[in-house]
């Protein structure tokens, strides 16, 4: 069904702070028009709020546990979300 959205809630442990970590993901989520933030943590992880459909978020994941050529991605916990957790966001923003 093409009205299928997902949500998820994500946090990205390893070295993913002061890497360009944000950035990337901001610019995977833009590519693939998910909506939705990315912030560091003060744990040093990233955490992510994503929503589009299935197949956006499933490709922004795969990113997410790639992460730029600087990350070392060790963990990527994801919790499904209700829809309205990241419908605030209409588009991909980088938090401080």
């Amino acid at each position: 069904m093409s009205g299928e959205r997902r949500a998820v809630q994500v946090r990205v442990r390893g070295r993913v702070q002061h890497v360009g970590f944000r950035w990337f993901v901001a610019r995977a989520a833009r590519g693939l028009a998910v909506s939705g933030w990315v912030r560091n943590a003060e744990d040093g992880t990233v955490e992510v709020a994503a929503e589009g459909t299935p197949a956006q978020v499933d490709q922004l994941l795969a990113a997410l546990r790639r992460g730029p050529s600087q990350a070392v991605v060790q963990a990527v916990e994801i919790e499904e979300r209700p829809l309205t957790a990241a419908t605030d966001h209409t588009e991909f923003e980088i938090l401080p």
